[in-house]
C-alpha cells in the first residue's frame, strides 16, 4: 500500500487547507506582516520585506510596460543577490513565468535552455552577461536586463535599477489561473543528461511552500486582512523553538535550484526569516558570520556540512543560537549525521527528499523535538503526500515494507508535466504518481530511505549494486573526506564498481579498498580506488556522476 505520513506533527491537522492564491501573495503578506524587518542582506546592503515588495511591484510594472505578461517567460540568469527576489516576485506579479538559469551554464547549454523555454526577456548579472551576449543571436529574448553591468551594456540591454526605478509601487492588475498558469518553468539538474523543462503552476509552488513551511514551523496556512497567504503558528514552542519572524540564516543554496527557491526564498519570506547571502562558500567566513549574526538555522547540501565539520572554528564558535539543521539535494552519510548530532546535541537534525518534478520537497524528517528521526532515513511524507515503492524493473503495484524499488510520489505539489515532451511526461506521471527514478525503501513505520539513483545503479553479472552502500562504507574509513562510486563498463560482467575518494590525510588506496571489500558481498566489491583532489558537484551540491564516468573513460583510454 502507498504510505501517507503515519504520524501527524503534534497539534497540527493531517491535511492542510491551501488558499487559492498566486505566488506573489506570499511576498505581499510578508511585506504586510514583517514590514521593516530585514528580509535579505548581502555585502553590506539589505532589503526589508516592505522594500522588497515595493521594488518587485516596480519591476512587475516595468515588465508590463514592455509587453511582458501572462504566458510570457522571464529567465533569471542570476546568482543569489538582492536583485533576485525583486526580479523573481516581480515576474510573477506581472503574471509572467519565472525560469531559472544557472549563471555558470556553458553558452551552448544556456542557449538550449533559453530557446527551449522561449524566454521573452532575460535578467542577467555583470560577470555572466558575456556568456549571454555570446548566444544573443540564438535565443528568442526581446530584451535583456543587466544587474551590476561590468562595462558597457550590450545592444538592446538596460541596467536593472534604471529598468524599474520610475514605475508604480503597487502591483499591476494581472490575471492568473493558479491551477493552469505556470509560475515556474524550472529545468532539471542535468546530472544524468540534458535538462528538461518542468511545468509548475502557481498552485504547485504555493502548496509546496506551505507544506514545507508549516511542517518546519508547526503552523497552518492562514489569510491576512488583504486576502494574502501567511502562517498561523499553532505548534508549541517546546516542540518548535524557532518562532515566526525571529529566524536568521546564511543562505548559500542557489535560488535557481528547487531547494533554494522554495526552502531558501519562499518559505523564508512566509516565515519572516532574515536571509544573509554569501556570494561564495568560505567555511571559516561562514562560521564567523554564523556566530556574529546569531543564526537560528543551518541549511544546505551535504557538501556544506562536510566542509563545516572539517573547519576547526566550527567546533569552537558560540553557535548556541542554532535551533534547526536541515540538509537536502543529496543524501547525507551516517557519519556526518552523527557528527552534527554530537556538535549540536539539543538541535533537531533534519533530512529531506524531493526533486524539481515535485516542485521541491515531498518527504522530510519530523522537525518537532519529540519526533523520531532515523539515521539513514529522509523522513516521512509531508502533508497531503503519498509515497509508494514499486519494482525498479517496472510496474505500479506497491512492494511491501523493507523491499527496495523505485520511489513514486503523489500529491498537490507534483508537476503538471515536462515542457513539449509528452512521451517523457507519460512515462514519469502514471495515474497521478510521479516515478522519480530513485531507488528507496519504506520501513514498517513509513520512513523512507533513499538507496540510490535508478540510473546510478550498477549491474554486475545480473546483480544490483547500489553505489551509495559503498560510499557510506568509504566515508567511515580514516582520512576519507568524500567518496563517490560509479560503474566501469566490462564486457564480461556488465559493470565494475570504481571509487573516487577525496583524502583528509595520508591515504593508501589499496588498503582502503581492502577494508571496504571485507564488509560487502563478493559481487559488490570495489575493483579500483582513485584518489582525487575533489569530486565534481553541481551548484545544488549533487555529485556529477556522469563527469566521473567521463574521467574514468579518459583514464582507461
Amino acid at each position: 500500500m502507498p504510505i501517507t505520513a503515519p504520524t501527524t506533527p503534534p497539534g497540527l491537522p493531517a491535511s492542510l487547507d491551501y488558499p487559492e492564491v498566486p505566488v506573489g501573495s506570499i511576498l505581499a503578506a510578508g511585506a504586510a506582516r514583517w514590514g521593516d524587518r530585514t528580509a535579505f542582506a548581502h555585502d553590506g546592503h539589505s532589503l526589508t520585506f516592505a522594500e522588497t515588495h515595493r521594488a518587485a511591484c516596480r519591476f512587475a510594472n516595468a515588465l508590463r510596460e514592455r509587453g511582458i505578461g501572462r504566458g510570457d517567460v522571464v529567465a533569471l540568469h542570476l546568482p543569489n543577490c538582492l536583485a533576485f527576489p525583486v526580479a523573481y516576485y516581480g515576474t510573477l506579479l506581472a503574471g509572467a513565468t519565472f525560469s531559472p538559469a544557472n549563471p555558470l551554464l556553458p553558452p551552448d547549454d544556456l542557449a538550449f535552455q533559453l530557446t527551449d523555454c522561449e524566454a521573452a526577456a532575460v535578467v542577467t548579472f555583470g560577470p555572466a552577461a558575456g556568456a549571454l551576449a555570446s548566444v544573443a543571436d540564438r535565443i528568442p529574448a526581446r530584451f535583456t536586463v543587466v544587474v551590476q553591468p561590468a562595462g558597457d551594456l550590450p545592444e538592446g540591454a538596460v541596467e536593472f535599477e534604471a529598468f524599474h526605478a520610475a514605475q508604480p509601487e503597487t502591483p499591476p492588475a494581472a490575471e492568473v489561473d493558479v491551477h493552469e498558469d505556470l509560475a515556474h518553468l524550472a529545468y532539471t539538474g542535468g546530472t544524468t543528461g540534458r535538462s528538461k523543462g518542468v511545468r509548475l503552476s502557481h498552485r504547485n509552488v504555493v502548496v509546496n511552500t506551505l507544506q514545507h513551511a508549516c511542517w518546519g514551523t508547526g503552523s497552518v496556512p492562514a489569510l491576512d486582512a488583504h486576502g494574502d497567504v501567511t502562517l498561523d503558528q499553532i505548534g508549541s514552542e517546546d516542540e518548535w523553538p524557532s518562532r515566526l519572524g525571529t529566524g536568521v540564516a546564511i543562505n548559500l543554496t542557489p535560488w535557481f535550484h528547487a531547494m533554494g527557491i522554495i526552502g531558501g526564498l519562499n518559505a523564508a519570506v512566509i516565515a519572516g526569516t532574515t536571509m544573509v547571502l554569501h556570494t561564495r562558500f568560505d567555511p571559516a567566513a561562514y562560521v564567523t558570520d554564523a556566530e556574529r549574526l546569531r543564526i537560528t538555522g543551518i541549511g544546505g547540501a551535504p557538501a556544506l556540512f562536510a566542509a563545516l565539520l572539517a573547519t576547526p572554528s566550527f567546533h569552537t564558535a558560540d553557535l548556541s543560537s542554532v535551533r534547526s539543521i536541515g540538509s537536502g539535494a543529496a543524501p547525507m552519510n551516517h557519519a556526518m549525521i552523527e557528527a552534527l548530532r554530537e556538535r549540536f546535541p539539543d538541535v533537531v537534525v533534519v533530512e529531506g527528499y524531493g526533486l524539481t518534478e515535485a516542485t521541491m520537497g515531498a518527504v522530510i524528517s519530523p522537525t518537532y523535538r519529540s519526533g523520531t528521526r532515523k539515521v539513514g532515513s529522509v523522513g516521512l511524507p509531508i502533508f497531503d503526500t503519498q509515497v509508494k515503492i514499486v519494482p525498479a524493473e517496472g510496474g505500479e503495484d506497491p512492494l511491501p515494507p523493507g523491499e527496495q524499488g523505485e520511489v513514486c510520489l503523489r500529491g498537490p505539489q507534483i508537476m503538471l508535466g515536462y515542457r513539449n515532451r509528452p512521451e517523457e511526461t507519460a512515462a514519469a506521471l502514471v495515474d497521478g504518481w510521479l516515478h522519480t527514478g530513485d531507488i528507496g525503501i519504506l520501513d514498517a513505520d513509513g520512513y523512507l530511505s533513499i538507496v540510490d539513483r535508478k540510473k546510478d545503479m550498477l549491474l554486475y553479472k545480473g546483480y544490483n549494486v547500489f553505489p551509495r552502500e559503498l560510499e557510506e562504507l568509504l566515508v567511515t574509513q580514516p582520512n576519507v573526506a568524500a567518496a563517490a562510486v560509479v560503474g566501469r563498463p566490462d564486457p564480461e560482467v556488465g559493470e565494475l564498481p570504481v571509487a573516487f575518494v577525496v583524502p583528509r590525510g595520508p591515504l593508501d588506496a589499496d588498503g582502503l579498498m581492502a577494508a571496504v571489500n571485507e564488509k560487502v558481498l563478493p559481487y559488490k566489491r570495489l575493483r579500483e580506488v582513485h584518489v582525487v583532489e575533489q569530486i565534481p558537484v553541481s551548484a545544488a551540491g549533487k555529485v556529477l556522476k556522469r563527469e566521473l564516468r567521463r574521467q574514468l573513460i579518459g583514464k582507461l583510454e
